[in-house]
């Protein structure tokens, strides 16, 4: 990692977004040692050590208020003197394994020339344990892509990047460390709560989507099911949701902390946006 690097000695920089992410953002930061890149750091306002932890890895850091993750991520692709011919982004709470880490490495040293952008393959890690079964595992998500090539398309919740040209996988998996404490992770939710009903009642942004089919990428069939559980009864869907997973999805195999994670994340959550659009019918 180094973040003063000038663009002819590394071909990737590495954008990260953070509020109040002491907790989170020195792991984050270690597990890019190794990788020749940049490194940006978006701070929407942070008042803990998010930002003298960030100097101390000589990262560059950009203010920009936050209004959503869209809006956020799109700046920063925007308006940050990248340099280089690569982006990763990446949240606080994420770290690449030192196989991803190397694979990038790899990968970058000759991509093929029709290959715009990889998927990262995604292990949740929750309460310290790895998030197997549920179907929550193996999940991939559009990170690294050229520059110039990406965009985050225009929803308030759940969004994903997009690119034109092929795409390809890479095969190690990037951690996504949920939470610091179940404190952090209901309030969280409960925000991203009301930007899903907000996205699920037909109020969120327009623009460029995820196309829904069941034949194209991972990206692409996770949201077609996602519009096809939008087609649900409220509450009951939720219900169902949480029986799939837990049970016929095997989430139980993930122990006492699988319990926890698929109830809040595929019960609670879902009915708690559930109620906030029927809360919001009433009125």
């Amino acid at each position: 990692m180094n973040a003063h690097a000038h663009a002819t000695s590394c071909s990737i920089s590495v954008v990260i977004l953070t509020l109040n992410e002491e907790a989170n953002l020195p792991a984050c930061l270690e597990s890019l040692r190794g990788l020749e890149c940049a490194v940006f750091v978006v701070d929407s306002g942070s008042s803990d050590r998010t930002l003298e932890i960030a100097r101390q890895y000589s990262a560059i850091i950009k203010h920009h208020d936050f209004e959503n993750y869209a809006v956020q991520r799109n700046w920063a692709l925007d308006n940050l003197p990248i340099d280089t011919p690569w982006v990763l982004n990446l949240d606080a709470d994420e770290r690449l394994t030192p196989e991803l880490r190397d694979e990038i490495t790899q990968a970058l040293e000759q991509p093929p020339a029709n290959v715009s952008a990889f998927l990262l393959r995604r292990r949740t890690v929750f309460m310290g344990r790895w998030i197997r079964h549920g179907g929550h595992y193996p999940s991939y998500h559009l990170r690294l892509f050229r520059k110039g090539t990406g965009r985050c398309e225009s929803r308030r919740y759940d969004q994903h990047f997009l690119t034109d040209g092929t795409i390809a996988r890479l095969k190690h998996d990037y951690l996504d460390v949920v939470a610091s404490s179940l404190l952090t992770w209901t309030v969280r939710h409960a925000r991203w709560a009301s930007m899903e009903a907000g996205e699920m009642r037909g109020s969120g942004e327009v623009g460029r989507q995820v196309t829904p089919t069941l034949t194209g990428d991972p990206i692409q069939r996770r949201r077609w099911w996602r519009n096809l559980y939008a087609t649900g009864p409220l509450f009951l869907r939720a219900l169902a949701y949480w029986v799939y997973r837990y049970f016929l999805r095997l989430g139980f195999l993930d122990g006492r902390e699988g319990l926890i994670f698929h109830f809040l994340q595929g019960f609670w959550f879902r009915f708690l946006v559930d109620a906030m659009i029927y809360e919001e019918t009433r009125l």
